[in-house]
């Protein structure tokens, strides 16, 4: 629709009196404030209807009902404006949208333009929030809006822009739509780890959560906690999580918000619903990867204060025990730690040791190692892996070797 102030194309025509044109396709309509009246600048015409029948001979103006004419070879159609009486709409919400069915005389020579106002919930990360939002339509008997989760003011406005060109002051209606009449639900998923921060040495786990956001598509170390928050729309009644390894589903829960441990090596699907009585959301869906378990020993460390491999550790991820002891060359213990984040730093009884070998016996279990998995004694054997035919030793480390202790300058 397109409003300019009145003119007949071919200039022989015009408007008397406050009036806008409207163009609606091919058809130019005036549309008049109080009352039709057209003059004709080159004095008496013929004035015609659009059935080609004389509508008045011989005169220069008329005031004529609304409808269709030509004059002056030009055509056009001409409309008083009314104001909508008993305008009213209701609101039927449903779970994919909602719809206005609005009441009252909308019969008009043009179409008439409509704005709809309304709170649409938007996620800003941390909460819905209200987001103005706007849908420009036809004024008829029914208008369709997107699904609406949350109460809101909806404001129907109506041919606002001709009002305007006209001095005539806006026109709308307004109803609430209350929480209780809201069907439609939604959730935003949102999964924070339990994170494993750096220690000023430098941590030694390989891809540690050190984030409670869990990057798409990257493998942790396990076990890791997360915590999953269905973050519902305020019409949401009831929590549906299910928790996939590859196909196997093998968690549900019924919580608006739960924690799982991911220990086990693999890939883990956590797909989140909410519902009520009468809607259910779009299923929400995110994944876990676990990395498989891993150990490395180096063969020397340079405990010289320069803080670079100052310390014997390990290199691991996945492991849910560890213990290492480390003897001198007459078979003395001489130090021993069971957590895989610490490490030797070259000290015997708070004084440096001697530079030179020394020997380690490593017994260590990672995550995906069998629950019934045990050590077959303090013997030094090869790392055993998949590789492995026997699947029992999966995830199962005993290791020993030497350690040089080189403090350099």
């Amino acid at each position: 629709m397109l409003l300019v102030p009145c003119s007949l194309r071919a200039g022989n025509i015009e408007c008397v009196g406050e009036a806008t044109q409207v163009v609606q396709g091919h058809d130019t309509i005036f549309i008049f404030r109080d009352e039709i009246h057209l003059r004709s600048k080159i004095g008496p015409i013929e004035w015609y209807r659009a059935d080609g029948s004389i509508y008045a001979s011989g005169c220069d103006e008329i005031y004529p009902e609304d409808g269709c004419y030509t004059a002056a070879g030009s055509a056009f159609c001409v409309a008083l404006y009314k104001d909508i009486e008993d305008l009213a709409f209701t609101i039927e919400p449903t779970c994919d949208n909602t719809l206005l069915h609005v009441t009252g005389d909308l019969t008009s020579v043009y179409a008439r333009a409509c704005s709809i106002d309304y709170n649409a919930l938007a996620w800003n990360t941390e909460a819905w929030v209200d987001s103005a939002a706007n849908v420009t339509t036809t004024l008829k008997p029914t208008i369709l809006l997107p699904a609406l989760y949350g109460p809101t003011p909806i404001t129907l406005s109506y041919d606002s822009e001709i009002r305007d060109a006209l001095g005539l002051p806006p026109a709308s209606v307004t109803v609430n739509l209350p929480l209780e009449d809201v069907k439609a639900v939604k959730m935003e998923l949102v999964a924070l780890a339990t994170a494993r921060e750096n220690d000023p040495a430098g941590n030694n786990e390989m891809d540690r959560p050190t984030d409670q956001h869990l990057s798409p598509g990257k493998s942790y170390s396990g076990a890791v906690e997360v915590a999953f928050y269905s973050n519902p729309t305020p019409a949401a009644r009831f929590y549906h999580w299910s928790i996939y390894k590859a196909s196997e589903l093998i968690a549900q829960r019924h919580d608006i918000s739960i924690r799982y441990d991911f220990s086990e090596p693999g890939s883990y699907r956590v797909v989140g619903q909410v519902n009520n009585e009468y809607c259910t959301s779009d299923s929400v869906e995110t994944v876990i990867n676990i990395s498989e378990s891993y150990l490395h020993v180096p063969n020397v460390f340079t405990p010289n204060g320069d803080g670079h491999n100052d310390e014997f550790r390990v290199a691991y991820r996945s492991l849910r025990e560890f213990h290492c002891w480390v003897y001198n060359r007459w078979g003395k213990l001489v130090y021993q730690w069971s957590d895989p984040d610490k490490g030797w730093d070259g000290m015997i009884g708070g004084r440096p040791a001697a530079e030179g070998a020394y020997f380690y016996v490593i017994r260590a279990m990672g995550t995906d190692a069998a629950k019934n998995a045990s050590y077959v004694g303090l013997k030094a054997v090869y790392q055993k892996r998949k590789t492995n035919s026997d699947a029992s030793v999966i995830g199962v480390y005993q290791l020993s070797g030497d350690i040089n202790l080189i403090r350099g300058k």
